[in-house]
């Protein structure tokens, strides 16, 4: 991007000032459109707040650390994927489940694997779909808490170590390519690859679009899909339905497909939307508990 720099104006100086009044760098009456003094002094000010060196003018580094700063909780969906999320909302999101009991780690403002897993548990305990992403749904969860968290310090515990089935070495030990042949589930597919990489940068699983080689002889291959017509012969054909079981259900079919020459796996979704999500939030989520689901049944 091209610098934003003093005396310049138009839309993009407004969105800079709105940005700055919106952290409290600068007065609502500053909001003029034009690059003036005192957008400049807001601008040296949200630098050294930032930890950036000073600047008097709008670089791509110092947008994206202004982006960041300007996000409030609830603004956006938040996950854990490659690169992080990062950035005010984020923080809040670690202060607000720091106090209420759920988040014992550095509250850096990154969405990591620890903030996924202290996001899981705290949805567990409200009886929310526990799949680590702040939705709708968390975010309603955690304004009717707002009494309890708001203004107050996180309690104080020793760094856990993650205990959901991603966290063992599990991503490391097995090689396994994830596919899809339509839209849908080869965003379901990348997004698995996506989440595992960002879980422990040493995965080897990893969807087709990010193999860079062909798969070879080794490697499980699992196929999402979203019709049992596109399943292939003598291919175990797992159905993501009755998501309780789906673990016990992929480790036996895991088991079958071993035994071939070239391993293979087939799972069913049960369509493009989960609850009343969209394609996105949906996606996401059957990424989440299938990724899960599938590190669970190669530990047996």
């Amino acid at each position: 991007m091209e610098p934003i720099k003093r005396n310049d104006t138009g839309a993009a100086v407004e969105d800079v000032q709105q940005r700055l009044a919106r952290i409290g760098h600068l007065p609502e009456d500053g909001i003029t459109g034009t690059f003036d003094d005192a957008t400049a002094r807001a601008l040296v000010d949200f630098c050294a707040a930032a930890s950036l060196p000073a600047a008097d003018e709008v670089t791509e580094k110092v947008w994206a650390a202004l982006v960041d700063a300007s996000y409030n909780l609830g603004d956006r969906t938040l996950y854990l994927r490659m690169p992080y999320f990062h950035g005010h909302d984020v923080l809040e999101l670690q202060q607000a489940l720091g106090a209420l009991g759920f988040f014992y780690g550095e509250r850096d403002a990154i969405f990591g694997a620890h903030t996924e897993e202290a996001l899981r548990r705290f949805q567990m305990n409200l009886g929310l779909p526990s799949d680590g992403i702040a939705g709708a749904y968390t975010y309603a969860a955690l304004r009717n808490l707002a009494h309890s968290w708001v203004g107050k310090e996180a309690t104080h515990s020793p760094v856990r170590h993650l205990g959901f089935a991603r966290a063992a070495d599990v991503l490391e030990r097995n090689a396994v390519c994830l596919f899809g042949t339509d839209e849908f589930s080869r965003s379901v597919a990348s997004r698995m690859s996506n989440l595992s990489q960002a879980t422990n940068p040493a995965s080897k699983i990893i969807s087709a679009d990010s193999l860079s080689v062909p798969p070879d002889e080794t490697m499980i291959l699992v196929h999402v899909l979203l019709g049992a017509v596109d399943a292939e012969v003598g291919v175990p054909l797992v159905s993501y339905e009755e998501e309780d079981t789906l673990a016990l259900r992929l480790a036996s079919a895991v088991d079958a497909a071993r035994e071939a020459a070239s391993p293979r796996v087939s799972v069913l979704l049960p369509g493009t939307v989960w609850l009343e999500a969209g394609p996105e939030r949906s996606a996401q989520h059957y990424a989440i508990t299938l990724l899960d689901a599938l590190c669970s049944a190669l530990q047996e």
